[in-house]
C-alpha cells in the first residue's frame, strides 16, 4: 500500500528550530516531485517548499532563508528542517506526492502538529 507518513511535529518555542520527515512507501519515489504544505484552522492550505525529483527547490515568501527542503531517494525520505521558527509557522504540516508523469497518482500525508509557542 501507499503510505506517506509524516513525523518529528510537536511544541518548540519561538526562535527555536524542528525537523520534519516524510517516509514513503509503496510508490517509485525516486520519479516523483515532492512537496511540504501547511494549514490552520480557517486558513486555506498553503505551499511551504517543493522539491522536484532532480533536487531543484521553491520556497514560501514567508519561509524563504528559514527552512530547507530536501529528499534522501536512497531511504525514500522527504525532510523539512525549520529553523527561526515564527508563531505564525504553527498549522498542521502536509508532505506531498506528484508524478513526474501525468500518468500516475497523487498522495497526501495525514500531517504533523507544529506549534510554535512560549
Amino acid at each position: 500500500q501507499v503510505r506517506l507518513v509524516e513525523s518529528g511535529g510537536g511544541l518548540v518555542q519561538p526562535g527555536g528550530s524542528l525537523r520534519l520527515s516524510c517516509a514513503a512507501s509503496g510508490f517509485t519515489f525516486s520519479t516523483y516531485h515532492m512537496s511540504w504544505y501547511r494549514q490552520t484552522p480557517g486558513k486555506q492550505r498553503e505551499l511551504v517548499a517543493h522539491i522536484t525529483k532532480g533536487g531543484r527547490t521553491n520556497y514560501a515568501d514567508s519561509v524563504t532563508g528559514r527552512f530547507i527542503i530536501s529528499r534522501d531517494n536512497a531511504n525514500d525520505t522527504l525532510s523539512l528542517e525549520m529553523n527561526s521558527l515564527k508563531s505564525e509557522d504553527t498549522a498542521v504540516y502536509y508532505c506531498k506526492a506528484a508524478p513526474a508523469l501525468v500518468f500516475g497518482s497523487t498522495y497526501w500525508g495525514q500531517g504533523t502538529q507544529v506549534t510554535v509557542a512560549s
